[in-house]
């Protein structure tokens, strides 16, 4: 490094060492922080102090820990004092990839789950809610567009003919896929209500 030769001609090493640790763009970098809000739940929640908001992946009762994806996995310990709210039965019954919400203290370099509160899922209204054979006959008529707010990768495993897709946590970058015409009838659908 040529800053560190300079130096270390014209100052003597223990100056240019004191030297080199106090030069801050010459100091490590910080290392990443991990997500703590997985995108989806950005719509509703911001990031909070000690929670973790995602989806539950593989639990192990033996070790008791479980997977959280934030966009990053983080590995959490839990135990019997472990509150658990929003549902009805043990924490490892929760179906992989439900949304939980995690608050949670450190410990000698560990995560332990003080509380895990299971998403509900949304009550939409019936008048809301339409069938499959009225759906079909929409489009069938032409009169409306078929939305997909799935992620991206769910859509292309597979979808409904003709939807397009406008992932909700994207609406607003996507919003130019939209009809022009406002007066088409909008039908979104997903993987069920979260």
């Amino acid at each position: 490094m040529k800053v560190s030769s300079l130096v270390l001609k014209g100052l003597g090493a223990v100056a240019a060492v004191s030297l080199l640790s106090a030069v801050p763009a010459l100091a490590q970098p910080a290392a990443p922080q991990k997500p703590t809000l997985l995108k989806p739940c950005s719509q509703c929640h911001a990031p909070e102090e000690k929670v973790l908001r995602g989806t539950i992946g593989n639990i192990s009762g033996k070790a008791e820990t479980f997977a959280v994806n934030t966009g990053a996995i983080w590995t959490v310990k839990f135990d019997d004092s472990t509150k658990l709210s929003g549902w009805g039965q043990p924490l490892a019954k929760i179906p992989k990839e439900k949304e939980i919400a995690v608050s949670y203290v450190e410990k000698d370099g560990q995560i332990y789950a003080k509380a895990v509160s299971v998403k509900q899922p949304a009550v939409i209204p019936p008048e809301k809610l339409m069938s499959t054979a009225q759906m079909i006959d929409h489009v069938q008529k032409g009169d409306a567009v078929i939305i997909d707010s799935r992620p991206a990768a769910r859509f292309y495993e597979g979808a409904i003919p003709g939807a397009i897709n406008i992932y909700d946590a994207e609406f607003d970058k996507h919003i130019n896929k939209l009809p022009a015409d406002k007066s088409k009838l909008l039908v979104f659908y997903c993987a069920g209500p979260t």
